[in-house]
């Protein structure tokens, strides 16, 4: 919340006839607002397609419609081994509600999880249990080879932490989501 503070300088004999009106915005938060925010958005209303450019150095996604910038975000990219492409890629598909076919978890018969960071074909699947992949709501595919933007925890904001994949805040990547269309430029930078 923005709130501005008017005040007026005392007159002095040293100073003109005239008052001075002196503006200084205060900032006010609430008290359980210890850290700054994972996203900014100011998009809706907005006309003309959506584009989103990455930056890896920061964890930071920019987002922009017609070129005026209308938000940010923190995203988690790709940790050690785990490298996010940088180029110029297009969102080739949308799915609100997908799982991943590679990483995920295994659980045992009884639905116990024995295994919470699996790897489809890789891990050991006890008799009766099954390997379920991890959920990536509001996936928006931007390489032919699994790499794409979905909601996901951002553990440590400005750090990376995903196999390869951008994920956002969950608020901002259903945001995205219904912004972005197939097609939508998606930039990617070191």
């Amino acid at each position: 919340m923005l709130v501005l503070c008017q005040c007026e300088l005392p007159e002095y004999p040293l100073f003109s006839a005239r008052r001075e009106m002196v503006r200084r915005p205060l900032l006010v938060l609430p008290a359980f607002a210890s850290q700054s925010p994972l996203y900014v958005w100011h998009g809706n209303g907005r006309p003309g397609p959506l584009s989103v450019n990455i930056d890896l150095s920061q964890q930071k996604a920019y987002l922009f419609k017609n070129g005026q910038s209308v938000g940010w975000t923190y995203v988690a990219t790709g940790r050690s081994g785990y490298a996010t492409p940088t180029g110029t890629f297009r969102i080739m598909e949308k799915i609100a509600n997908k799982r991943s076919n590679k990483y995920g978890m295994i659980v045992d018969s009884r639905g116990n999880v024995v295994n919470s960071n699996a790897t489809a074909g890789v891990s050991r699947v006890p008799p009766g249990g099954q390997f379920v992949g991890a959920r990536m709501p509001y996936w928006m595919r931007i390489t032919g080879y699994g790499v794409g933007m979905h909601a996901g925890p951002i553990p440590r904001p400005g750090s990376p932490a995903s196999h390869g994949c951008i994920r956002l805040p969950a608020s901002m990547a259903e945001t995205i989501f219904q912004h972005a269309d197939v097609g939508t430029r998606v930039t990617i930078m070191q």
